[in-house]
């Protein structure tokens, strides 16, 4: 392809991202349904357990992902982009669908969780190769000067990806009854991925090979050991751990506290209904996506590091505020209670138990039913709680997360084109892939797990800002990786196809 022509490039970008935002999906499914996964995979009788059960679970997957960036990455640096990012969709695509077929631990016990870390395991070395074969297909595509605004494209395919994810869930819910969804309508969303995947395999076996590696093979320059010269060679490995801590690490925390943990903050710690969450997280993604593309193709123009340092730092100062503000939407206690609609109805269950549902309205509109289970067979009680928010407190929360979306685009827009341009092409694969999926892999996806783990164990201690705990897993991390990459990072594009 040519400095200036962009001929061809929307049907690379249309291959690529599909097949790459199907992937996202596939491993989004699980989070997003993290609260039902938690009753059905793991034992019920302690819900928090089994929750952060399922938070690492959701984390093992991210835990695999460098692994899979270097199996798959050295493939791909050695026979071609084209036919290993084929090979991890297939392999993603399968293991979604049958995490949707695993029976529940009541009926095999032990196997259930067993069998749902494996299948998150490959989950992860499957993304861990797809990323970067996608990302340096449509960078070895792109017009010499827009790398930054054709890779963005790419970039707005996970937040697609969840979105998609929460569309599908929320249809599901009103397709089905409350009951069926519990009972199996949640493995619906894993069952769907396998049609998309299917169409997405048969439009990328129609794809060429990216012109700068299949020149590179044509002239014989391909690395015969790119995990060798990626990581062997003094010179390069300097740019890969630059990468790590002074850009993809940042950025990991950044992404999943602007979606994961927003998201299972709300549901778990503001305690909101789970489709109204869904439903207001799939808004705001609506609205930030489009921004991605912009501050790609901002980062052709200013360079990639202060829009990427830009996002963390912001992020680093507003974090706590905004968490702030989120969690006071659902304070019941600076609101006004409608004593007189207030009703609690007793039941008892098939084993014995009593369930107390307390109804409460408040003046503002919130809507809260608490439900207190005394066990027959034990002297403790599980409490869990569900508010629905007015449409002012909606659209509060859609800002505020929307807000922290804006972070999200910031960082991770600019992103691809960074990492492509670090590295030459016979290990550009090898090289990018691995601090990009550390970065996310291990130091983002274990965000869910361990702020929670913060929250939780602040709660229980009486903290009374408890809530902001978790927080600061994110802010640390973010803080050491703004002060390196301001540092080291030089803020000129390498504009030359290496």
């Amino acid at each position: 392809m040519s400095n200036t022509s962009t001929k061809g490039i929307w049907k690379v970008i249309s291959a690529s991202s599909m097949g790459t935002m199907i992937e996202w999906y596939d491993f989004y499914i699980f989070g997003s349904l993290a609260v039902v996964i938690s009753t059905k995979f793991f034992p019920s009788d302690n819900p928090t357990a089994a929750f952060l059960s399922t938070l690492a679970t959701f984390a093992a997957g991210f835990v695999v992902r460098p692994f899979g960036a270097l199996f798959f990455g050295r493939l791909g640096d050695i026979i071609g982009r084209k036919y290993t990012f084929m090979a991890t969709l297939l392999l993603m695509g399968g293991s979604t669908f049958l995490i949707g077929c695993i029976p529940s631990y009541e009926t095999i016990g032990f196997f259930a969780p067993l069998l749902v870390l494996i299948l998150r395991l490959l989950q992860g070395l499957a993304l861990g190769g797809e990323y970067g074969g996608a990302a340096t297909y449509v960078a070895e595509h792109a017009p010499v000067g827009q790398r930054g605004y054709w890779t963005s494209w790419i970039q707005t395919t996970a937040t697609v990806g969840l979105f998609i994810s929460l569309m599908v869930i929320l249809a599901t819910k009103t397709v089905l009854s409350a009951e069926d969804f519990d009972t199996w309508g949640w493995r619906v969303p894993f069952w769907v991925s396998i049609v998309m995947v299917g169409v997405s395999y048969l439009i990328r076996k129609n794809m060429d090979e990216s012109p700068e590696f299949a020149k590179a093979k044509k002239e014989g320059t391909t690395s015969a050991s790119p995990l060798k010269e990626s990581f062997g060679n003094r010179y390069n490995l300097k740019f890969v751990l630059l990468a790590l801590f002074g850009a993809t690490m940042g950025q990991g925390v950044v992404w999943y506290t602007g979606q994961f943990y927003a998201m299972s903050f709300m549901k778990t710690v503001m305690n909101i209904d789970s489709s109204q969450v869904d439903t207001l997280l799939g808004i705001a993604l609506l609205l930030g996506t489009p921004f991605f593309i912009v501050f790609g193709w901002l980062s052709d123009k200013l360079g990639r590091k202060y829009i990427m340092m830009g996002g963390m730092l912001l992020a680093i100062l507003l974090y706590r505020p905004i968490y702030k503000a989120m969690y006071t939407t659902t304070d019941t206690t600076l609101k006004t209670e409608i004593t007189e609609k207030t009703k609690t109805t007793v039941e008892l269950t098939p084993a014995k138990d009593s369930v107390y549902t307390t109804h409460k309205e408040f003046t503002d509109g919130t809507v809260s039913i608490e439900k207190k289970t005394h066990f027959a067979a034990k002297k403790d009680a599980q409490v869990t709680t569900s508010v629905t928010i007015n449409s002012s407190d909606e659209w509060s929360l859609i800002f505020l997360v929307f807000i922290q979306v804006l972070f999200v685009t910031m960082v991770y827009g600019p992103i691809a084109a960074f990492l492509v341009e670090m590295f030459p092409v016979k290990i550009r694969y090898t090289s990018m892939s691995l601090p990009y999926h550390v970065g996310n892999g291990i130091f983002g996806g274990l965000l869910p797990a361990i702020s929670t783990y913060f929250v939780t164990h602040s709660k229980a201690a009486g903290k009374q800002d408890f809530y902001l705990d978790g927080l600061w897993y994110p802010i640390v991390i973010a803080s050491v990786c703004f002060v390196i990459g301001m540092i080291y990072i030089d803020n000129k594009n390498k504009n030359s196809h290496l």
